[in-house]
């Protein structure tokens, strides 16, 4: 990437409302010559959308990830594009389109599988707007104020999600110095970053996201503020967190977004109950690998679900509890059960999973005593059960992560699972009975009398 000699970020100031313009510079137009990104690697629909809107009339910019990504020479993961058109005006020019939301009206236009988002240029807020609002703590509940692309530029997050693609001429629009930012490896959120997470404490995730997908450095205005504003997370609702999560968990770059979020004290504000025992080395070790596995497979192209991994992060907690509810005399099997329910609860006040993943992570620590338990006609059973493959992972990481006495456990299932029908019916012939309930019942009033 060239070194683009022009405004250091130290002269660009954010305007605080819509009459501050007079503060602003003069965006800088950088030419295809100079920033080099391929057309090619353009979604064609992303560019069939802008193009139809400049022709209608209507100034449009593809905006975001996508010309971040591409300056970065990463593959966009999806395309947004930013129109002075409004939402019902887009939504006439394409057939194949809706407007969603209503804190930020949009609209998404599909071809296929691919949807395209279509945001009109935004304005900072004034008190007697009747299309934006934000509460008491600041935060914004409504922001559907409309400006001119100059507005739009000071009014996204960080500046390296600020640059502009005309693709009229193929050049790049910055109006807050995106550019330096980029080169220098620097995230920087535009504005007051006091001011800006309040408005939305996301844009905390967001940090820790970008900084630790694009090994980018948090500038220090933006980063001195995190710590002490990590609580706002609260007033998120719980899905939009669980979203976040997925954003920063199963993108590839699990295991530095872990290690930013309990740098700066965020995880714990997500994981209340996992963040306790995280001091534990042990419980460290656990959480990381499950991070590093995750990465690992997404690098590898297999799939991950959040339902293993939140079994992975609640393990610690879950297994306290169990412990707990077997000192007061709960059985193997209900103490598992009830320790489960109570941890996912917990967790659910945070952040809330969707009830598939709570019941997928149930299963897989439900089956760890038996996956244990290698006795008859058992062992074969629990191969066919839904959730084997995912309990054996389990299994197998609880042993990668210093669970040593599990090595053997480990190597006998897996072998198991590669073995031909013969010699796994051979083997399993050679497991101890599994015993009757007659017996057991017998054992039991013995150890009472």
């Amino acid at each position: 990437m060239v070194l683009y000699a022009a405004y250091s970020p130290a002269q660009v100031v954010s305007p605080i409302s819509k009459s501050s313009s007079s503060n602003r510079t003069e965006p800088r137009v950088i030419a295809e010559s100079d920033h080099q990104i391929p057309r090619a690697e353009i979604s064609r629909n992303a560019l069939k959308v802008v193009q139809t809107l400049n022709d209608a009339g209507h100034e449009s910019y593809m905006v975001g990830g996508c010309v971040r990504d591409l300056l970065l020479s990463r593959k966009p993961k999806d395309f947004d594009i930013a129109t002075a058109a409004e939402p019902e005006t887009v939504r006439q020019l394409f057939r194949n389109s809706r407007v969603i939301g209503r804190r930020f009206r949009l609209v998404h236009v599909r071809f296929g599988r691919e949807i395209v988002e279509v945001a009109t240029f935004r304005a900072s807020h004034s008190s007697e707007d009747d299309d934006g609002a934000v509460n008491v703590n600041g935060r914004i509940v409504r922001d559907n104020v409309y400006g001119t692309l100059e507005d739009d530029a000071w009014r996204r997050d960080f500046s390296v999600n600020s640059l502009y693609y005309d693709a009229r001429d193929n050049s790049i629009v910055d109006h807050v110095g995106g550019m330096e930012d980029m080169e220098a490896r620097r995230l920087r959120l535009l504005g007051c970053p006091s001011t800006r997470y309040r408005e939305d404490p996301v844009r905390l995730l967001r940090a820790m996201r970008f900084a630790a997908k694009l090994n980018f450095e948090i500038d220090e205005a933006s980063e001195a503020p995190i710590q002490e504003l990590a609580p706002l997370l609260g007033e998120v609702p719980g899905a939009r967190l669980f979203e976040e999560c997925l954003k920063l968990f199963l993108g590839g770059d699990a295991e530095r977004s872990f290690e930013m979020l309990t740098r700066y004290h965020i995880f714990e504000e997500l994981f209340p109950e996992t963040a306790r025992y995280l001091e534990v080395p042990k419980a460290e070790r656990f959480v990381r690998q499950a991070f590093v596995n995750t990465d690992l497979r997404i690098a590898e192209g297999k799939p991950v679900t959040p339902g293993y991994l939140f079994a992975a992060l609640l393990w610690e907690p879950m297994s306290r509890l169990t412990e707990e509810n077997r000192q007061n005399g709960m059985p193997d099997f209900q103490a598992i059960e009830v320790a489960a329910s109570d941890a996912i609860s917990t967790q659910n006040e945070r952040i809330a999973f969707p009830r598939r993943f709570s019941l997928m992570a149930k299963d897989i620590w439900n089956l760890q005593p038996r996956l244990e338990q290698r006795k008859g006609k058992r062992a074969g059973l629990l191969l066919e059960r839904p959730r084997f493959r995912a309990a054996y992972d389990f299994l197998a990481l609880r042993c990668q992560a210093g669970e040593e006495e599990l090595e053997e456990l480990v190597d006998w299932w897996t072998k198991l699972q590669e073995a031909n029908p013969v010699d796994r019916e051979s083997a399993l012939k050679q497991l101890p009975p599994q015993g009757s309930r007659r017996r057991n019942r017998r054992r039991r009033k013995t150890a009472e009398a």
